[in-house]
């Protein structure tokens, strides 16, 4: 249990590695933009060989359209709910919707790198691998444009640690309680965070790195998107 907490925490870890960069550096608009294409880029390979064809691979199509609903849905309203009580600055409220789209796909994320050390006994690479460079600029993103909005270091810094904190908790959970659950149940948790994400992705990140990049962003998004998928095939 320990160990899939401290894998699932190490897989988040790189969301808090982004965040200290992006509190620490200065970075113009544009490379803001670009990092947060490349982000995208990477996030929808997650998505789309990490995430939905793992879901479908275990249980067909109904868990897959159930869990990609359930998490769109959830990020949707949890952005709702950002704008309408969150800080009145743009930038403060991308960044924690940001913030938002990273918790909801770094739970299910999580909890399937403790079932997959449950079912199998070791971590797939390929996947935590993925995890981690996916968090990096999710991470950086969201930090930089909460600290461009004047939102304090520190309190900027322990929302990505609270994450951090929870995802590793989650992946003890999934260690302890996904061997009884089924592949359907597996499913539509892989689902639910593919949902998420990919709202998330179109929702935030990519209009937010057009607005900052302009058209260089679809170049670098689908440099992301190899990056990501090279990652994932040869490890």
């Amino acid at each position: 249990m320990l160990t899939a907490a401290a894998w699932a925490g190490l897989a988040a870890s790189t969301l808090l590695l982004g965040a200290a960069l992006g509190v620490s550096l200065r970075v113009t608009k544009r490379a803001l933009g670009l990092v947060m294409g490349f982000g995208a880029g990477a996030l929808i390979a997650s998505v789309s060989f990490e995430l939905t064809e793992e879901a479908f691979d275990l249980s067909g199509g109904v868990p897959l359209a159930l869990g990609l609903a359930l998490g769109a849905l959830t990020y949707y309203v949890g952005n709702l709910l950002i704008d309408r009580i969150g800080p009145t600055e743009a930038r403060a409220d991308s960044g924690l919707a940001l913030l938002l789209g990273a918790a909801l796909d770094g739970i299910p994320e999580s909890l399937i790198i403790g079932l997959s050390l449950t079912l199998g006994g070791s971590i797939e690479v390929a996947f935590l691998a993925s995890v981690a460079v996916s968090n990096l600029p999710e991470g950086f993103a969201s930090a930089t444009e909460e600290h461009q909005a004047g939102v304090a270091t520190r309190t900027i810094m322990l929302r990505w640690l609270a994450v951090v904190v929870v995802s590793a908790i989650f992946g003890a959970i999934g260690f302890t309680l996904f061997d009884d659950l089924s592949s359907s149940a597996v499913a539509l948790t892989e689902a639910f965070a593919a949902g998420a994400l990919l709202t998330m992705v179109m929702d935030t990140m990519a209009p937010e790195a057009f607005g900052d990049a302009g058209r260089t962003t679809g170049l670098i998004a689908v440099a992301g998107f190899a990056f990501a998928y090279f990652l994932s095939v040869a490890t």
